[in-house]
């Protein structure tokens, strides 16, 4: 070595190549959403794949402010229990139902622990409870809300608090794999509608309010998860009948960015009057 030319220097190190992580195929994508569980109302698996914008009056934290001041409360449709799970402080007495076997065994194994008894029952009357048993009955999301059996088993002063599905929900996914669908169709769960059935009930409608919100789907696995999951969108949907809108679908969102729809979404609040008043003439808003 010659000394005369000085300590050789340090070699500098060679910046690390990112490689990006190669595409999943529609088929890899298919089976992964396939496989995955969809007993319960819990949506995690779709953080990252999926996007919902949320009601600004929040439900949630509504309906534990209501939770919290009632005796007797009764969860609708309860699902997996989720909801009810998160609220902080309960009545003393508080019953949820559930009609669907896999979310029963889900919403029990949750929610015993929290003191909560879940009814099996199915989600149309009679609710398997004596009238005017409950100060707040509430229910996130139901199929179908019986405006009878809810005011039948309010006591009198009592709340109904509920968020629901909104009128032509997503419809741009339904549409997309269905067809346009007809006027009547896209007007059902009309909050008007649902006011004007509560009042002809008996029950006073102090609330009600919508939402139209923006849902984005980033993979064709978000879309098939959902599908599966929200079981009324797309009656009957599987993968294999409905294989070749799914793939262009999927060619679409890769090719344009997620697939966008809206979500709608109304809170309705009524009371059960403490005494029995005449059927309500039309509502002002």
């Amino acid at each position: 070595m010659d000394s005369s030319a000085g300590p050789a220097r340090p070699s500098r190190p060679r910046p690390r190549t990112r490689t990006r992580p190669r595409p999943r195929t529609f088929d890899e994508l298919i089976a992964e959403a396939e496989a995955v569980p969809v007993d319960g109302w819990n949506f995690s698996w779709l953080d990252g794949r999926a996007t919902e914008e949320r009601p600004a009056w929040g439900y949630a934290r509504a309906m534990g402010e209501r939770m919290a001041r009632a005796t007797a409360a009764l969860d609708l449709q309860t699902g997996g229990g989720e909801t009810l799970a998160s609220v902080p402080e309960r009545p003393p007495l508080t019953v949820a139902t559930e009609g669907w076997p896999p979310n029963v065994a889900r919403a029990t194994a949750l929610l015993h622990p929290r003191g909560v008894a879940v009814v099996a029952a199915p989600d149309e009357p009679p609710l398997p409870f004596g009238d005017g048993a409950f100060d707040l009955v509430v229910s996130r999301h139901p199929v179908r809300a019986w405006w009878e059996e809810i005011a039948r088993v309010l006591r009198p002063g009592g709340t109904y608090f509920s968020q629901e599905v909104g009128p032509a929900s997503v419809f741009e996914l339904v549409e997309f794999f269905l067809g346009p669908r007809s006027a009547e169709e896209r007007s059902t769960r009309d909050p008007e509608r649902a006011a004007r059935a509560a009042e002809r009930a008996g029950l006073r409608v102090v609330d009600l309010r919508t939402a139209a919100l923006r849902t984005e789907f980033r993979d064709i696995g978000a879309v098939v998860y959902f599908l599966r999951k929200v079981v009324w969108m797309v009656p009957g949907f599987t993968v294999e009948r409905y294989r070749d809108r799914l793939a262009e679908l999927h060619r679409r969102i890769e090719a344009d960015g997620p697939f966008v729809a809206t979500t709608t979404r109304f809170l309705i609040e009524a009371v059960k009057p403490e005494r029995a008043t005449p059927e309500p003439g039309p509502r002002h808003s």
